[in-house]
């Protein structure tokens, strides 16, 4: 899931088109999202167990191939 807080809505959904995002993208235009989760800035991501717990975080660029082997853990 992405979260979406700078720019516009409309922005945003012209990023998702152009980059051809499959995923959902949740728009927050307050940035309440960012401040819960302790982002200070993008590009940012964080990697979430099933069950809700945070398996791994990036600030900045992050490597797809260990975003994938951490996704494949039980």
């Amino acid at each position: 899931m992405g979260l979406g807080t700078q720019d516009s809505l409309s922005e945003a959904k012209d990023f998702r088109v152009r980059y051809k995002i499959s995923f959902p993208l949740l728009w927050d235009e307050g940035f309440s999202s960012w401040r819960a989760l302790g982002i200070p800035g993008q590009p940012a991501a964080i990697l979430f167990s099933s069950s809700g717990k945070e398996l791994k975080r990036w600030q900045g660029a992050f490597p797809e191939d260990e975003v994938l082997r951490l996704a494949r853990r039980p």
